[in-house]
């Protein structure tokens, strides 16, 4: 049975130092019971406490983090197999891979387009989060790791089965932490011994589940915490949904030990096409990082949207400030719309706003991170909260008209708005965001 908040509270020092960035040792405590800290995160701790909880208190699944200094990524420490349930707390990451067959020339240019993948989605970034190396059949696999350590903005993943090729590359980039991937059971005992030398985290790989349990153990008696579970498999997603909930499942509900640590996969696809929406199913299911051949932006985009979709914290509304914004450069004849403050309505609307290549105003109504039927059907929006929202925002200062322009999804607030504010002639909108640029240089353009 799982230790309570209090039972871990009572072998604490108890004198709230506040060294472990909470400020009650009760508060560090439930985080302990909670899975989301390891009691071996207070520094005041007695050894002998730490060997009573450090094993029962420890998260379910172990926290990996990959690179150093500013390019670090973390992925695992997750506490429940579903996102309803509370959140899952790391997002996958995407990691390009660069093939050996590259010349340095080409490396070089895959290295920049890496870093160059970064785009902004409802006003947050959604990015490449790693590099991946291939340094099997390199000429020189020091000199290929070096040269991503030096230009990447991300953290490395270095790709080989090869031990001697891994041990010279591994050697040259230690100082960056990448991640060793991966040991298979050919070259398990080598692997580990890299892994240990140079203090990297390490990817296993095994023909079965009953193998992996058994190298992971085999990795940990040696001193690698680490770690983490490779799957790589072809066309077939159902058999990475089965590995991955398996796993979890082991992790999270079972205590299971050996299989608590993040997933890395990859898929053999033969197109790029079949590789995306192959990949689209592991980040939604369990993966912790992702290896893709493809770079292209078309290829990125779909994966980036859903790990931003499904590692949002359902129980926070996604929102953006209620107040007027301004797009492009508005003036007293620019037009005013209205629209929800839920994210995605928002940079939906601000974004076909700015194709249309007319600037405007946009005055944002607080329904609690609503949309816009959603906010009308849950009572959140009226005519009146958007007449006393352009009130409180003076929108009417910023014009010398009286035109609003509302959402074609709810016309009924037309009538509404007209008798009972200074805005006396209201323009029904389109109902969908894409509709905005013809409509707006069709009735404003002139």
């Amino acid at each position: 049975m799982a230790l309570t908040g209090m039972q871990i509270y009572k072998q604490l020092p108890r004198t709230n130092c506040k060294k472990c960035g909470f400020p009650t040792c009760m508060a560090f405590a439930m985080q302990v019971a909670a899975k989301q800290k390891a009691i071996a995160d207070c520094p005041d701790i007695s050894d002998e406490a730490t060997s009573t909880l450090s094993e029962e208190s420890s998260p379910p699944m172990r926290l990996v983090k990959l690179g150093s200094g500013t390019a670090v990524f973390e992925t695992g420490q997750e506490t429940v197999m579903c996102r309803h349930e509370e959140k899952f707390h790391r997002k996958c990451g995407i990691a390009i891979k660069l093939s050996s067959d590259l010349s340095d020339d080409d490396f070089i240019k895959g290295l920049e387009e890496i870093n160059s993948r970064k785009y902004v989605r409802v006003g947050k970034e959604i990015k490449v989060e790693l590099c991946a190396v291939e340094i099997d059949g390199v000429n020189n696999p020091s000199e290929r790791a070096a040269i991503a350590a030096e230009k990447s903005e991300v953290p490395l993943i270095l790709v080989g089965e090869n031990p001697d090729a891994m041990k010279s590359a591994a050697l040259a980039v230690k100082h960056s932490k990448p991640l060793i991937y991966r040991a298979t059971e050919e070259n398990l005992d080598a692997f580990i011994a890299i892994a240990k030398e140079y203090k990297l985290p390490l990817a296993i790989s095994a023909p079965t589940l009953e193998e992996l349990a058994d190298f992971t153990v085999k990795a940990k008696e040696v001193g690698l915490d680490e770690l983490l579970l490779s799957w790589k498999g072809g066309a077939d997603p159902g058999d990475f949904v089965r590995f991955s909930t398996q796993v979890r499942r082991s992790a999270l509900l079972h205590k299971f030990r050996p299989f608590g640590y993040p997933i890395i996969t990859e898929f053999e696809c033969d197109s790029q096409e079949s590789e995306t929406v192959l990949l689209s199913t592991a980040a939604a299911k369990y993966a912790g990082i992702v290896l893709m051949k493809g770079r292209e932006p078309w290829a990125l985009m779909p994966n980036l949207t859903i790990i931003q979709d499904v590692f949002t914290d359902p129980q926070v509304p996604n929102t953006v400030e209620a107040k007027l914004y301004e797009i492009g450069n508005p003036d007293e004849n620019s037009p005013v719309f209205y629209t929800t403050n839920f994210s995605l309505t928002y940079f939906s609307v601000a974004g076909e706003v700015e194709r249309s290549k007319i600037p405007a105003y946009i005055s944002v109504v607080d329904t609690e991170g609503l949309g816009v039927l959603n906010s009308w059907a849950g009572d959140k929006i009226s005519a009146e909260k958007v007449i006393q929202a352009l009130k409180d925002q003076n929108v009417a200062e910023k014009v010398n008209h009286r035109k609003l322009i509302i959402p074609g999804l709810l016309p009924v607030f037309r009538a509404e708005i007209e008798d009972q504010s200074e805005w006396k002639e209201v323009i029904i909108g389109p109902e969908t965001a894409k509709e905005i640029p013809s409509f707006m240089n069709k009735i404003w353009g002139k």
